[in-house]
């Protein structure tokens, strides 16, 4: 892990953690209200019962908020699932206009800022995603060129 990288993986995976973590334990006039928005923002999740929706999501707060804070997986499919994560909340606060300040006014009215936020959090995940592709692409051009110089080592020495 790069040492810049680290306040990211701190700071966002502590956060996210701790949000999965108070979800688990979530009443259920909360788990409804978690439900309500996000089903309004992704009919998808419409049919699925509150309570399950609630737990997939805790456990999925947990699971990224750990593997930003314990650096066991690759470094890239943690950047790819906290920007997929952070894109999602962005996609909700965008699809709900109670959250802005009125119609083609996507600025956040005072109930919309604690999501409006998340544009951050989406910013900082999409770069560390492409630092980690860029890194990732880096070390493979360093060992297809190793491997090209050994190959026409051998050819030369023919």
């Amino acid at each position: 892990m790069k040492l810049r990288h680290l306040p990211l993986r701190l700071g966002a995976g502590a956060y996210i953690l701790s949000s999965g973590l108070d979800k688990l334990s979530a009443s259920d006039d909360a788990a409804a209200s978690y439900h309500g928005m996000a089903s309004n923002a992704y009919p998808v999740f419409k049919n699925v019962d509150p309570k399950t929706f609630t737990t997939v999501l805790a456990g999925s707060e947990v699971a990224l908020g750990a593997s930003l804070l314990v650096p066991v997986l690759p470094k890239t499919v943690v950047a790819a699932g906290f920007t997929a994560f952070s894109a999602g909340l962005v996609g909700l606060y965008l699809r709900t206009p109670a959250l802005h300040r009125g119609p083609g006014d996507y600025r956040p009215n005072p109930d919309g800022i604690g999501i409006a936020k998340d544009v951050i959090m989406l910013g900082a995940a999409a770069t560390y995603l492409l630092d980690a592709l860029g890194s990732n692409a880096k070390k493979a051009g360093k060992k297809a060129g190793k491997k090209a110089s050994k190959k026409a080592a051998q050819v030369l020495h023919r």
